[in-house]
């Protein structure tokens, strides 16, 4: 009902507020609904009476014509919505579940977003808030694009949050091979990468946990080498090198490295594989080797190889800093920044992560992980894991 009274809002301004008849008709339209209804008036009277009893919904008088009562929602004034998060939330309500693509042309005529980026940009706002008023519900087995749903109501039994024990194939990344899925990742990150720059390369002046911990890291060195691998723009790898740390950084994409030189020009950045990370040439190990988010991307079964080569080339005492996306899910992403691409995100819960680095050798090992900042539009908890290659 709520729905219904937004969008003819709206779209039949002129018809608003509506009669109980007209609300019954837009709450029962065979179009542009999931489901598709059948109430009642009785339905539609109680169901208003609830809903003016919880702020949400004002009955007034006709001011023209015979003496009939209307229905005026209130929602949008209680939540303080925008424009472009009212015809979010209309739609939601209206038809469930949807794709970011989807809720872009389905909102059409209530509010016009320039791109499918805008609208993610609009729903992470929505799930950003104290209560949050969306949530993006996991991918599952045979769907190509997550979907998002509203939290004004209750959920239903296929949109629970899973728990923590459920199931979840982190392993699918590589079903086609490794190296069709790097050849992905290169190609994802090499489309994005002037973009992607534009909107990293200063977010860690709003991060003040992670300045922190980048700052320790640089103290540990000691003005000794370290290594960034997947350095992206390359502002992680300058933040060490500003701190006095001879900092080197490395990545997968040939367009990322180009940024990072161009944007950066002090530490040293080239291309190349985190799962080949030789030693520095001046000393025999690294002082510190950082993973920041740059193993989101593989598959659990890939994560002790990987971390044994990056423990290799530590020098003793040195460290392993980690960084990433906690949660049980793989998130697949087709548009990002603009630009069509084919790439999956792997979060992992952080005992197996901690698990997994203490396997590999590593010892004093510290964890930390931080929730969202909604500020930033971040809806997943972070975690970071620090860890000492033994003497």
């Amino acid at each position: 009902m709520l729905g219904a009274l937004l969008e003819k809002q709206s779209t039949v301004p002129g018809s608003y507020p509506l009669t109980a008849n007209a609300l019954r008709a837009a709450c029962n339209q065979t179009s542009n609904r999931e489901p598709v209804l059948d109430l009642d008036e009785g339905t539609i009277e109680r169901t208003a009476r609830s809903l003016k009893d919880r702020g949400l919904l004002r009955i007034v008088w006709s001011d023209t014509g015979r003496r009939t009562l209307k229905y005026h929602q209130v929602l949008d004034e209680r939540l303080e919505l925008d424009p472009e998060e009212r015809a979010v939330l209309t739609v939601l309500l209206l038809r469930g579940a949807q794709t970011p693509a989807e809720l872009r042309t389905r909102t059409e005529r209530l509010h016009a977003f320039r791109d499918v980026g805008e609208v993610e940009a609009c729903l992470h706002r929505l799930a950003g808030r104290p209560d949050p008023l969306v949530r993006e519900r996991e991918r599952r087995p045979g769907q190509q694009h997550r979907r998002w749903v509203h939290l004004l109501g209750p959920l239903p039994q296929e949109d629970a949050v899973p728990a923590a024990s459920e199931a979840v194939d982190r392993d699918a990344v590589i079903a086609a091979g490794a190296e069709q899925r790097d050849a992905r990742v290169r190609a994802a990150y090499d489309a994005v990468a002037p973009a992607y720059a534009d909107h990293l390369v200063d977010e860690l002046r709003g991060l003040p946990f992670e300045r922190w911990l980048l700052d320790r890291v640089a103290d540990h060195a000691a003005g000794g080498p370290v290594v960034e691998v997947g350095c992206g723009p390359g502002h992680v790898t300058a933040y060490l090198a500003e701190a006095g740390s001879a900092a080197t950084g490395i990545d997968l994409s040939a367009a990322m490295v180009a940024e990072a030189r161009a944007r950066f020009p002090g530490p040293r950045f080239e291309v190349g594989d985190l799962r080949r990370l030789g030693r520095p040439a001046t000393t025999s190990g690294w002082a510190a080797v950082l993973g920041w988010y740059s193993l989101i991307h593989l598959a659990i079964s890939e994560w002790p190889d990987a971390l044994a080569a990056l423990v290799r080339p530590l020098a003793p005492g040195g460290w392993l800093v980690l960084g990433l996306q906690a949660g049980h899910a793989v998130r697949h992403v087709d548009d990002w920044f603009g630009r069509a691409v084919d790439l999956d995100f792997v979060r992992h819960d952080p005992e197996d992560v901690v698990r997994l680095v203490r396997a590999a050798g590593l010892v004093d090992l510290e964890w930390y992980l931080r929730g969202p900042v909604t500020a930033r539009g971040e809806t997943t908890e972070r975690l970071y894991v620090v860890g000492r290659k033994q003497a």
